[in-house]
Order: structure tokens, then C-alpha cells, then sequence
């Protein structure tokens, strides 16, 4: 243990991380310096956490903004793919975890560090995902996991070990829930979540308005899309991260984006969690409505394919491989065609796409109308249908 002389951590300023600062000084006889990532988690959150950090025991505090690249370079990317995890996750956790191992291994590389450590349990998601993009970015460097060394098992113990040592935390025995927020979503797990028979109580809610509490009045709000990418919010040019932002403050009101799923953990087990993702619900209502005007059916079906093998890709922090790149290559030549306008009701926890129209559009009202045209001869379906279920119809002569 005595080789490791200076340990980046992955620093929130919770219980967790502030009990880890003291613990790898004591048992690796190291420096510790903190890196704390801003994902967009709150100012709340940030507040003082250089401060905390240094009271610890570290020796310095990097503080990133990775708002704008988290928002731009890893979500709308993801997007683009159109991946929603085991069906209803939109992968909020999951899209933060390669951004802020980057940067930490960045830091690590500008100090001179030999060592990364994190605050992720030995059960969870979280830890495969950071060490994954080590082994990718920084394989040379040691990767410390006090969650899978040391003693500490509960609350209880990582408050009394603080206490001994006269560090300073706000944390207490009685919290019930953990949670994770960035620009994109919050998550809450814990507390009566871990029992999926029992129904969250208000108080896990931290975002949106319930749908009872919503206003009785929907609201419309218009997304422009271009290449496969939100650029504006009711005809104003915007950010990536000022689109989200804006929908997020747009929709929490309207109860948009909650979810309460069991999801399989990749280490095996399955966890139950509840999600708040108000502006990104909003983004992918908006772009699943392009794609109904401008991908024919087999591109729809292929695209799927890729959704859901980068859903699982993301979730299991495989971001730095080459099939990442692979898969976005292909989202990327679909989306050319995603340009449109879409306007979009919010109304008591729904979003509906109630208007859309794109200039690459394959629907056409001539053929698809219901009322007398001349551009279709309904005869000609007849020979279509006789070769389409030719294999049956062979099929059924050979049970004869």
C-alpha cells in the first residue's frame, strides 16, 4: 500500500466520500486530492464542497464544469440513438458516469497522481462504469475501492469513524434516501423504495409535481429539431444545455418524466428505483415524433436494434470502446434526415406530440388518405399480399 503517494477521489462531499479522504490517508499513507465533477447536480449540492473536502483531510479540491459537455457530447449523442433502458430508464446516471471519469482521470494526469479512488458500493452499477473507463483512458494508474476493503458497513460506522477523528459532516443516521441528480434527471433509491410492493410517498419526490397537483391547464410548448438534436425552445435558438434546462423548468411542473421501475443491476441483482427526467421526457417525445415522419419501417426496426444495444451499452459504462462509436456512427447517418418542427402537450404527468411536420417527411396525405385519390391503385395489393404470404400458403399445401 505504501507505493501509492498521491490518490485523485471522486468527491461529493456526502458521507461516503468525506469518511474515504481520512480512510486512504490512514491506510495508504497518501495524498489525497479531491475532484468534485459539476454535472449540473445543483448549487446546493456544491455549496462548501471545497471547503468540506479540505476539512477531511485532503490536500486540494479541483472542482470541473462538465455541464455543457455532459449535455452536448454524451446525452445528445445518446439520443440520437433513441436508447431508453429495459424499456423506461433514460439512463440519467448512467450518461454522467464516462464524463466524470474522464475528467478525473484528466486531473489525475495534470497533478502527477498514481491512483484513482471512488465511493461506490461493491453492489452497484457505479463501480463497473468508473473502473471500466479507467482501464480504458488511464490503465496505468491504481484503482482504490474502499466500499470492497474496508470495515465499514452502515451509516452508523462511517459517522462514528468522522466523529473519532473531529471531521465535520452534515449527514446523519436518519436519511432515508439516496439520491443522484445532474442536469439531466434526479434518482432516488432507499428508504420504503426497497420494498416494490410499497408506493412512493410524497416525499421522494424532489422535481416535478405530482400529476394530481398539476395545473388543470396544458400547456404547448414547440421544439425545433435539426440533424437529430434539439436547437430551439418556442422559436429560440438554444444550448443543448439551454434546451434542458428550460424543459426541465417547463415540465417538472406538469408531473412530466416520472418513472418507478426494477431494473436489473449489471452485477446480477435487481434494484428498485425512481427517476425524475421532466426536460428529457419532453426531448424524446420530440425526436420519436420526427422519426415517425422520416424513417421508413425497416430503418424504424434497425434503429431499435441500435437503441436498445446502446441502452445496455451505456448502462454497462462501456462509453470508451469502439462500439460505442460503431452504433453512433449509425444513429448519426439516421439523423440526417431527423429535421422538424414538433409542437408538444404537457398535461398532468403526459406529453403528447399533437403536432409535427419535417421537410424529409415520407408521409403523404395523397397516399394515405382515406377519401378518393389517384395515385394509388388498391389492385395492386392483391400481388403484393399473394407473395408476401407465398411461405404460408406453401406451408398449409404441405399439411394437406
Amino acid at each position: 500500500m505504501s507505493s501509492i503517494k498521491k490518490v485523485v477521489l471522486a468527491y461529493s462531499g456526502g458521507l461516503d466520500t468525506s469518511a474515504i479522504v481520512p480512510w486512504l490517508k490512514e491506510n495508504y499513507n497518501c495524498e489525497v486530492v479531491a475532484f468534485v465533477a459539476d454535472v449540473g447536480q445543483g448549487a446546493e449540492e456544491l455549496e462548501g464542497v471545497e471547503a468540506k473536502a479540505i476539512a477531511s483531510g485532503a490536500s486540494e479540491c479541483h472542482i470541473v464544469d462538465l455541464k455543457d459537455e455532459l449535455v452536448a457530447d454524451y446525452i445528445y449523442p445518446t439520443l440520437k440513438t433513441g436508447a431508453i433502458y429495459e424499456g423506461t430508464y433514460l439512463l440519467g446516471t448512467s450518461m454522467a458516469r464516462p464524463i466524470i471519469a474522464k475528467a478525473q482521470v484528466e486531473v489525475a494526469r495534470k497533478i502527477g497522481a498514481d491512483a484513482l479512488s471512488h465511493g461506490c458500493t461493491g453492489k452497484g452499477n457505479d463501480q463497473v462504469r468508473f473502473e471500466s473507463c479507467f482501464a480504458a483512458l488511464a490503465p496505468d494508474l491504481k484503482v482504490i475501492a474502499p466500499w470492497r476493503e474496508w470495515d465499514l458497513s452502515s451509516r452508523e460506522s462511517l459517522l462514528d469513524y468522522l466523529a473519532e477523528r473531529n471531521i465535520p459532516c452534515s449527514a446523519s443516521a436518519t436519511k432515508i434516501y439516496s439520491r443522484d441528480a445532474n442536469a439531466w434527471h434526479i434518482s432516488h433509491e432507499g428508504g420504503e423504495l426497497e420494498d416494490p410492493w410499497c408506493q412512493p410517498s410524497d416525499q421522494v419526490w424532489t422535481w416535478t409535481n405530482s400529476p394530481e397537483k398539476a395545473p388543470n391547464e396544458s400547456q404547448l410548448v414547440q421544439l425545433s429539431v435539426k440533424n437529430g438534436e434539439v436547437v430551439a425552445v418556442n422559436g429560440e435558438q438554444m444550448s443543448p444545455l439551454q434546451v434542458l434546462t428550460t424543459l426541465n423548468e417547463v415540465a417538472a411542473p406538469h408531473g412530466i418524466g416520472r418513472v418507478d421501475i426494477v431494473e436489473n443491476r449489471l452485477v446480477g441483482m435487481k434494484s428498485r428505483g425512481c427517476y425524475e427526467t421532466p426536460g428529457g421526457t419532453v426531448i424524446m417525445a420530440a425526436l420519436q415524433a420526427i422519426d415517425e415522419l422520416v424513417l421508413d419501417k425497416t430503418s424504424r426496426k434497425w434503429k431499435d436494434t441500435l437503441a436498445n444495444e446502446f441502452s445496455h451499452l451505456v448502462y454497462d459504462g462501456r462509453w470508451f470502446t469502439p462500439l460505442k462509436d460503431s452504433i453512433l456512427a449509425a444513429a448519426e447517418a439516421f439523423s440526417i434526415l431527423a429535421t422538424g418542427e414538433v409542437v408538444l402537450k404537457l398535461y398532468k404527468g403526459q406529453v403528447t406530440a399533437v403536432q409535427k411536420q419535417s421537410e424529409n417527411s415520407l408521409y403523404s396525405e395523397d397516399f394515405a388518405t382515406f377519401g378518393e385519390d389517384d395515385v394509388y391503385d388498391q389492385s395492386h395489393a392483391e400481388g403484393f399480399i399473394r407473395l408476401f404470404s407465398l411461405s404460408s400458403r406453401i406451408s398449409a399445401m404441405n399439411n394437406k
